[in-house]
């Protein structure tokens, strides 16, 4: 087993070294200037677009703030808090600096992807919509290998990064109060209640759960950060130094040099917002809209609300409270949810309980967020009547994956993750004319609505 594991965290640090990162880069500044600098442009409008619009007269299968909702049930995780306190612990500080122009970058990729998603959907034989990376490679690059590449990852990646390893991570996060089989039954049952409805029970699901969870780890760490706010400067002032210099050995902390800055901070942006593997838009395509463009904003928009904002109070939290670089009773360097969680507690009396409800929470999104895009890869493969096994089977890995030990587990699930990324680059890249030429159709759009009502930015 201790060969299988060295094994694939070789093969998981070839896939997201230089080569994937570099390309995730690559073609985020690539779309970002080709589609002059959208994000910066029309990231209020967007926002407001995400909190506001309604098309309910427009095809789709559900509204554009439940296909944002379910796409962030997805993107906030975990990750937002023990992967970011993680990227910090090994990266530095700077790894925040790093996150964040990522993030920025990947806004453009993600607006690209849901105006693909958008625009090359189609109606499948139980009359929902269908969209995604897999449906514009085969219908926009006529890549048909690609889509099935695609597919075949993402509903692997699904049914492991967004199943067994959340399973596990919440039953780890309350180790002690429940017992592992308990939490993984429970957590069956209330997923297999959500997914059995299809996309609009996922909607309605993502749509109260997201927005709560979110609001209440927000206002904790907000409270946090201004119960020490004297140390917010310096935090600052540590990350955009160590951006740019790395981090020297101070307690426990190991030292981080510029590369890992970086490295820990560009693939913590692709880990929490998703920009790049291509999952999002497959909820865009759900959405109903009227014009490709105005879901490819709102779609845009989650990305800052989760890499700019869920991800900087967990990274800045951490920064303030003075723990990061210590060590833990067992002599070990603190990290990961040990970290969150000890950062919170140090401020807050009850601040251990908020990282904990959070966690369960966010891999609670997570798990309902992934299901159905695994679901949708499942059937593009094998047909619709294929949808309601992969939901039994889905269900039911809960259980095992809070049960077992998954190691290896993360290593395998972000080389598949990888596997995803791959071809939805090369298809973004391949396709940027038709996201081009859409976008300034749209622009004539805004255009003519503003000198209509003057209600558009």
């Amino acid at each position: 087993m201790k060969a299988v594991e060295i094994w694939l965290s070789k093969i998981e640090t070839w896939i997201w070294g230089a080569p994937l990162l570099s390309l995730l880069i690559i073609v985020g500044l690539y779309l970002t200037i080709a589609l002059r600098w959208i994000q910066f442009r029309y990231l209020f409008y967007s926002l407001k677009l995400a909190f506001t619009r309604q098309d309910e007269k427009s095809q789709g299968d559900i509204s554009q703030f439940q296909s944002l909702m379910t796409a962030l049930a997805g993107m906030i995780g975990i990750g937002s808090i023990t992967g970011v306190a993680t990227a910090i612990a090994m990266g530095g500080l700077g790894a925040v600096f790093w996150m964040w122009v990522a993030s920025l970058i990947g806004m453009a990729t993600k607006y690209a992807e849901a105006i693909l998603a958008v625009k090359y959907r189609d109606v499948d034989e139980r009359g929902e919509m269908r969209g995604g990376p897999m449906i514009y490679l085969e219908k926009g690059l006529k890549s048909k290998g690609l889509a099935v590449f695609f597919s075949f990852a993402g509903a692997i990646t699904a049914l492991v990064t967004g199943n067994m390893v959340q399973a596990n991570s919440i039953a780890a996060a309350v180790q002690g109060w429940i017992d592992p089989l308990w939490v993984g039954i429970i957590l069956s049952a209330a997923t297999g209640l959500a997914l059995f409805g299809g996309i609009k029970s996922i909607g309605k699901v993502a749509s109260w759960l997201v927005p709560g969870m979110a609001i209440f780890y927000i206002l904790g760490g907000l409270i946090l950060i201004a119960l020490r706010i004297e140390a917010l400067p310096h935090a600052f002032g540590e990350i955009f130094r160590q951006a740019f210099s790395g981090q020297a050995i101070v307690g426990g902390f190991a030292g981080s040099t510029l590369m890992m800055a970086i490295q820990f901070g560009v693939s913590r942006s692709v880990f929490s917002n998703e920009a790049g593997l291509g999952t999002a838009p497959i909820a865009a395509a759900a959405a109903k809209t009227d014009v490709p463009g105005r879901q490819a904003l709102i779609s845009m928009s989650g990305v800052f609300l989760t890499s700019i904002v869920v991800c900087s109070i967990s990274a800045l939290a951490i920064a303030v409270s003075g723990l990061l670089g210590q060590t833990g009773p067992d002599g070990l360097l603190l990290n990961g949810s040990l970290l969150a969680m000890g950062a919170f507690q140090q401020v807050l009396p009850f601040g251990s309980f908020v990282v904990i409800l959070s966690l369960i929470l966010f891999g609670y999104s997570t798990i309902i967020g992934w299901a159905f895009y695994g679901e949708k890869c499942t059937a593009y493969l094998f047909g619709t009547s294929s949808v309601r096994w992969y939901r039994l089977l889905f269900s039911a890995a809960l259980i095992p994956g809070a049960i077992l030990s998954l190691q290896s587990v993360w290593s395998f699930a972000n080389i598949m993750n990888g596997f995803m990324a791959f071809p939805n680059l090369i298809g973004l890249l391949g396709l940027s004319a038709i996201v081009i030429a859409e976008t300034r159709e749209f622009e004539k759009l805004l255009r003519f609505e503003r000198s209509s009502t003057k209600g558009i930015p």
